[in-house]
């Protein structure tokens, strides 16, 4: 892996695979819901959509034919702290996607007749993710814990948000966003230094700079949010506070949460599911942002017995902050994690996804040695400070569901959503 620049500062980040005749090509740019306001959340993925719909060299069929008839992939998503556009082709044809990506970066028309097109595109989007209340209660749970904050934005926004939006706003926004400071190119497989020239070529006239604004921290709230909607299960979300991307204590956390709910042998699916079969899904993840970080369990449970699992859950957690992780358990979640990370690295993409957000969002590198041997340095009493942590404070609770009796069986008193903003999406 190496780090280079071009000309005019913007960052290149190459790691040379020759076994393989892939390469995973990628534009990444920080910004996402995080960055946006209320009045135009949501603009950062509809900008996503929008570069794709054309540009004064390809049509939105050509771009898709191009890739088609080389047999490659190209695609994109947004996040709430970055958005990636990216291609994974035979090595032979990267001048193609490099070509094709990078006209949709520069100049993508945004006309107003795709935006129009594009806006009811996403409104269908939206109404898909309402449709699905395993999905709606992760982005209920968010407004839970981070309440006003941008960390609890939708990634998608809202009907009322995106029908105001148009292209005069999107240029300006990506005036602001899109910039070189921003932006980091990501290229993992059969390449070699030679490739600089390629992206000179192609980026080399990219000039928007600009200064940053400064981020402001979220603050946790053990708020408890239920919207109503007419469902056969009731989905229930606890979260707690988490750690941020480049918190020390990072490994620990994932750990600890392999052990709680990351897979068929943690403690909660073997609890909730296998011994008292509560539910069908239920599960655990952590999610890390630049300065802050989420744990969430989630279940899936029939109204009738939603008192139970989050009784269950509650005592569960409780027994974990009191009585710790196991050697067992320690060594088994360091040796999963360990073989998940090596596997991981096998493919072209995740190591071009490692290195754009790497550079983007901590501006360094781990080498997998280093990775391994932080994994190995983490302690039992390292989780338990973290447990601790985590415990200190109740809960934000989020519940979507038809029957509201049972909150009062969960004991918090709730505030009722008449509206869900909805999850990521591509």
């Amino acid at each position: 892996m190496n780090k280079y620049e071009l000309k005019n500062g913007l960052r290149v980040m190459i790691e040379t695979i020759p076994t393989c005749r892939s390469v995973s090509f990628g534009i990444w740019v920080k910004t996402g819901s995080r960055y946006e306001s209320v009045d135009n959340n949501g603009i950062s993925h509809f900008i996503e959509h929008m570069l794709f719909k054309g540009t004064n060299r390809h049509s939105a069929k050509d771009i898709a034919d191009r890739f088609d008839g080389i047999g490659g992939n190209v695609n994109a998503f947004t996040s709430k702290e970055y958005t990636c556009y990216y291609a994974k082709v035979l090595d032979q044809h990267l001048p193609i996607a490099v070509d094709i990506l990078s006209d949709m970066f520069f100049d993508s028309l945004l006309n107003e007749v795709e935006l129009a097109k594009e806006k009811n595109v996403i409104l269908e989007e939206i109404s898909m993710y309402e449709d699905t209340p395993d999905d709606t209660v992760h982005d209920l749970a968010s407004r839970a814990a981070f309440h006003d904050h941008p960390l609890a934005y939708s990634i998608l926004g809202t009907a009322e948000r995106l029908h105001a939006m148009g292209s005069d706003n999107l240029r300006g926004y990506m005036g602001e966003r899109y910039r070189i400071d921003n932006t980091v190119i990501s290229v993992a497989g059969n390449v070699g230094e030679e490739v600089l020239e390629l992206l000179e070529r192609y980026f080399g006239q990219f000039g928007v700079r600009g200064q940053d604004t400064s981020l402001e921290s979220p603050v946790f709230h053990s708020r408890a949010l239920f919207h109503r909607k007419k469902t056969e299960q009731n989905h229930l979300c606890l979260t707690f506070p988490g750690s941020s991307i480049k918190a020390p204590n990072l490994y620990a956390m994932i750990l600890l949460n392999n052990t709680i709910g990351g897979g068929m042998s943690s403690r909660l699916f073997q609890e909730i599911r296998e011994k008292r079969g509560l539910a069908y899904s239920v599960y655990s993840y952590h999610t890390s942002y630049a300065d802050s970080g989420l744990f969430t369990v989630y279940a899936g449970t029939a109204p009738k017995q939603t008192q139970d699992v989050y009784n269950i859950t509650m005592e569960l957690l409780n027994d974990f902050a009191a009585e710790g992780m196991s050697e067992a358990e320690l060594h088994r979640g360091k040796e999963q994690l360990k073989g998940n990370l090596i596997l991981s690295l096998e493919s072209t993409s995740s190591r071009m996804n490692r290195l754009g957000k790497n550079e983007l969002m901590l501006g360094r590198h781990y080498t997998l040695d280093e990775m391994l041997e932080r994994i190995d340095q983490v302690k039992l009493y390292d989780v338990s400070e973290i447990m601790e942590t985590m415990m200190a404070e109740p809960c934000a609770v989020a519940l979507v569901g038809s029957n509201e009796k049972v909150l009062s069986g969960i004991g918090r008193e709730f505030i009722v959503s008449s509206s869900v903003e909805t999850s990521a999406g591509e």
